[in-house]
């Protein structure tokens, strides 16, 4: 019986697996290393997020970017993106330096069991824990809207499918979205001979400002002083204080969640879209349905502008479809864990699993980590900036919860060498 499975292998699973190697802890970590950054995202693409704010996080800060970046002869400065597959490539330095060995095998179910949790991998394997922490990232909260369901792959996909765009060169693609993945994705598609147009509900595209010199006049600091999710003091309360942000109100956080740092392109994709990239404002897809034998969709748009009513817009056909729609965090969508679990999670209004501030769910022994946090803890939560904070507070949580005793070890699971909780640093 170990004291902490945890699920997931990407910035917040190995994080909190440093903290919990750190802090003695005996788990197994199950997961592909980075597997969303190294399957989900196309060559080509950066991070949004500063490099100094895109840390994975062990308990002595040694294993950050700047140093890897530093070892490689990579440039890791304020104000220049970093690639993802860098990043990628840095997560795998990580997990090979800072956290126990990983089991790359898929947990497929999660049910609780006599003193804790049963896990069941791919194969058929049941390893015993204590506490689980799901760190499962964002590809099983992916988001369709619904018009487009219903659609087989070969029609509509989500932005974030993709690993590899070279398959709609010299076909005619429609990217529905306004946000960073939807500008990317277009810009990509463009700078490859796609012809590409982007459908865009809002009245306008939004953009991030350039940021400024990370050295400034302390008084333009004070004003508005930088953060991991930028500048500004309601950004530096969401990025440095998740845990007085927990103490919002319910309905405040819900809000914020939803609404803060909303739909926007990374100041350095801006002229690469407006260079190449045909963007309709105001358009919305309200039905599709396929053509010429399954070959092509035709999208029936409507055209929102102001408080009027939305006009019908003449078909517009595509070979392809790709949804940069973002992601919708419900408990239902956590498939792995039993139906018995997952129906008795306690819920906020807007169907996310309600945690409490040690980022654990109202089942007992059952942490969460990740995008799904986003409702409790806020915006920091969909970037890699949150991890630190997650790792350090679930870790407490986790044991807390073990030195209650209100999970006692029942069935015993046989232990696997390297999969102990070995110190972090201990391996690479």
């Amino acid at each position: 019986m170990y004291d902490l499975l945890v699920v997931g292998a990407g910035p917040y699973g190995l994080s909190i697996a440093s903290h919990a190697a750190a802090a003695g802890l005996r788990l197994r970590v199950f997961g592909r290393p980075m597997a969303s950054w190294r399957d989900h995202m196309p060559r080509g693409m950066f991070l949004k997020s500063e490099p100094w704010a895109s840390n994975l996080s062990d308990p002595d800060g040694r294993w950050q970017l700047d140093r890897y970046c530093a070892e490689r002869r990579v440039a890791s400065r304020h104000g220049e993106p970093i690639p993802v597959e860098t990043f990628a490539e840095y997560g795998l330095w990580f997990a090979r330096n800072a956290a126990p060995e990983v089991d790359e095998r898929t947990v497929i179910r999660v049910t609780p069991c006599p003193g804790g949790f049963e896990a069941v991998t791919e194969d058929g394997q049941a390893v015993h824990a204590r506490t689980v922490a799901l760190a499962v990232g964002v590809i099983p909260f992916v988001e369709i809207p619904p018009a487009l369901r219903g659609l087989p792959a070969s029609l509509v996909s989500h932005s974030s499918h993709h690993n590899d765009l070279s398959r709609f060169r010299g076909r005619d693609v429609t990217v529905v979205g306004g946000g960073q993945a939807a500008l990317e994705t277009a810009a990509l598609l463009a700078e490859q001979d796609t012809r590409v147009r982007v459908l865009v509900r809002a009245d306008r595209l939004s953009w991030n400002d350039v940021p400024p010199p990370w050295e400034r006049p302390w008084w333009q600091s004070a004003r508005a002083p930088h953060s991991g999710l930028g500048c500004g003091w309601r950004n530096w309360f969401y990025s440095e204080r998740p845990g007085l942000f927990h103490r919002l109100p319910e309905s405040t956080r819900a809000r914020v969640a939803a609404t803060a740092l909303g739909p926007a392109g990374a100041w350095w994709v801006r002229d690469r879209v407006e260079q190449a990239v045909e963007v309709l404002p105001g358009h919305e897809v309200a039905a599709a349905r396929s053509v010429r034998d399954g070959a092509g969709v035709r999208l029936e748009v409507v055209q929102r502008t102001g408080g009027e009513r939305p006009a019908l817009l003449a078909p517009l056909e595509t070979e392809h479809v790709i949804a940069a729609t973002g992601f919708t965090t419900s408990c239902d969508r956590l498939t792995l864990l039993a139906p018995e679990l997952c129906t008795a999670l306690t819920r906020t209004a807007v169907g996310s699993p309600r945690v409490t501030s040690a980022f654990e769910s109202s089942h007992p022994g059952l942490f969460l980590a990740g995008l799904i946090t986003a409702p409790g803890f806020g915006p920091a939560m969909r970037f890699v900036q949150g991890a630190a904070y997650t790792a350090e507070t679930l870790v407490r949580g986790v044991r807390r919860r073990l030195r209650a005793g209100d999970v006692r070890a029942a069935v015993p699971a046989p232990g696997r060498r390297g999969h102990s909780g070995a110190p972090a640093g201990a391996r690479g």
